[in-house]
């Protein structure tokens, strides 16, 4: 079965084991992708094997989406100036790490695509956005201080929710 086959909500239940109405609910929420077809919900198959599949953020993953969404804030306030900073470091990164050509040839071609690809790759939990953001281009769009109340924020946010390693 393709990829792209779409499935009923009734389906998708099924293949996820759970009632229709937690799917309905999973999609009203935005956590599982969907389209309409009228007034009826489906979704992609590989969405829906990409939900199944996916595990949850490890904390150094999770506070860098904070920091991501932070400098996606910079990117709304000025998209330009935000993308240039980015095209900078990719061309630098080229020259002082080789073997990060496939990260940042994704980099780049996302930053072609304009404002809304690169604030969809810093705001969402895919396991590839996760994976682009180990190696951001947007280092240094956010000042020592910005990133440090970011950093705060997350941490008195979230001091319960992980064991802190020692």
């Amino acid at each position: 079965m393709a990829n792209d086959e779409l499935l009923t909500t009734q389906q998708a239940a099924a293949l996820l084991g759970c009632s229709r109405q937690h799917v309905v609910d999973l999609c009203a929420s935005g956590r599982l992708p969907h389209t309409r077809i009228g007034s009826h919900r489906r979704i992609r198959r590989g969405d829906l094997q990409a939900f199944a599949t996916a595990r949850p953020l490890r904390r150094e993953e999770l506070r860098s989406l904070w920091l991501h969404r932070a400098v996606a804030g910079k990117v709304v306030q000025d998209p330009d100036r935000a993308i240039a900073v980015a095209r900078r470091n990719v061309e630098r990164f080229r020259e002082i790490q080789p073997r990060a050509a496939t990260w940042l040839d994704s980099w780049g071609r996302i930053l072609d695509e304009g404002p809304d690809a690169v604030l969809e790759v810093l705001a969402s939990t895919s396991r590839r956005a996760v994976d682009l953001r180990q190696n951001t281009p947007f280092v240094g769009l956010l000042s020592d201080l910005e990133q440090r109340a970011v950093i705060d924020s997350f941490t008195a946010t979230h001091r319960d929710r992980f064991v802190e390693d020692s």
